[in-house]
């Protein structure tokens, strides 16, 4: 029986490149609550994901607007994405619940806030970090519109009703530092990964992958696999993977195999790293950095031998999707190490974290190593993957989120 509530699920962003919000849509939906998502349409959802939901897509900002004075520019943005969303969300009529995504924060906390206060409607906000530390990166932690933004955002953070927070070390921030109970929602593998690929499904993927990537036309079943998912932003270091892999390809060593690394994603970056890599010569090293659609992203993963992250984290109080992603399709990783990782990825059981290139270096001649022999160590790490995948997303959402729907 269906229930007589209705959710926006709200995204300030591409809505195709926000997992999170895509499993909650799953999970609403799976709860037979009655879901829209609203949110930019940039790149399309993984439609198991949002069967049951309706996208309501919202008009971004103009790209002229780049263009302007950076203060200028955040105006501009600010205004008309509040705007658009408050519009948005009165054309739909009422929701019950608002399920915000932050960061980011401005405008669409205020916006959500002021919807909830005139159609007394309940406000729910998940944060995955925090807006005001993103900005930092970009403009210097002491820049006047990260101090606004903190100021905006731990007030309106305040004003929300129920809320839902990624680890444990950011619900004791938000606790300690901004008054506010929230829930930890580990993210959890989705209905869309894969634990296995058989041979055959590895070698069709590869060959039709090839085909608008001819460099792939080299893998074969003595070719290992790095993986690299990223959104080619300030926050991930790709020079430490390129320095390693340099390490990697000028080696003496004869036990290592030709490795091919695929790192996928879009991003402001990315033109600037593939010119970098275009400018250097490898040997025993393939660097392909393709886009994927929704449903390939998964089937690469589990036909990957190993995968690497360099989320570095603004705040230092949030996970990778990226590790859990890599884990539901029972793929090991490297990562590079901060504080709260530790609640995800523990170093030499189900993985291993580096601090520079170097150390990336030897873990990677470690693991692949006399390729494709199986290690002690890839056995153990896969072992404790799977006791990980054992709580699957909605199993963990029913539990932690669930009831603030209800309530």
């Amino acid at each position: 029986m269906k229930r007589n509530i209705s959710v926006g699920v709200v995204v300030i962003g591409d809505i195709g490149r926000s997992p999170r919000m895509q499993y909650h849509a799953y999970s609403l939906g799976k709860e037979e609550f009655d879901v829209k998502i609203l949110g930019y349409n940039e790149t399309s959802c993984n439609d198991k994901l949002v069967k049951n939901s309706q996208l309501i897509h919202i008009k971004p900002p103009p790209l002229l607007f780049a263009n302007a004075p950076r203060l200028f520019h955040f105006i501009l943005k600010v205004f008309w994405t509040a705007f658009f969303l408050f519009v948005a969300l009165i054309q739909n009529g009422r929701f019950h619940v608002l399920l915000v995504q932050n960061p980011p924060a401005i405008p669409s906390l205020a916006v959500c806030w002021l919807y909830c206060l005139i159609f007394r409607s309940k406000l729910i906000v998940d944060w995955h970090n925090f807006g005001y530390s993103v900005l930092s990166m970009s403009v210097g932690p002491q820049h006047l519109l990260v101090k606004i933004s903190l100021i905006y955002e731990k007030f309106f953070g305040r004003l929300s009703h129920y809320n839902l927070c990624v680890t444990n070390a950011m619900k004791e921030y938000l606790k300690n530092d901004w008054e506010i109970e929230a829930a930890t929602l580990y993210d959890k593998p989705g209905p869309t990964m894969l634990p296995s690929i058989s041979e055959v499904e590895k070698n069709d993927l590869f060959h039709r992958l090839s085909q608008s990537y001819g460099e792939l036309e080299r893998f074969d079943s003595s070719t290992a696999v790095l993986i690299s998912s990223t959104s080619w932003t300030e926050d991930e270091d790709f020079s430490i993977l390129l320095e390693a892999l340099k390490e990697y390809d000028t080696s003496d060593s004869e036990d290592l195999p030709f490795l091919i690394c695929i790192i996928t994603g879009k991003g402001p970056l990315k033109n600037y790293y593939q010119n970098v890599i275009k400018e250097s010569i490898w040997n025993r090293v393939l660097i392909v950095t393709p886009w994927l659609e929704a449903e390939d992203y998964p089937r690469l993963l589990a036909s990957a031998n190993l995968g690497v992250c360099l989320h570095t984290s603004a705040s230092g109080l949030d996970l990778p999707m990226k590790i859990v992603d890599m884990f539901g399709c029972k793929l090991p990783v490297l990562a590079y190490d901060y504080p709260c990782l530790s609640e995800l990825l523990r170093h030499n059981e189900n993985g291993m974290v580096f601090e520079n290139s170097s150390q990336l270096a030897d873990q990677l001649k470690q693991w692949f190593r006399n390729f494709p022999d199986v290690q002690e160590q890839h056995v153990k790490f896969r072992r404790n993957i799977d006791k990980f995948l054992e709580t699957d997303w909605h199993s963990n959402w029913t539990e932690n989120a669930l009831p603030l729907f209800l309530n």
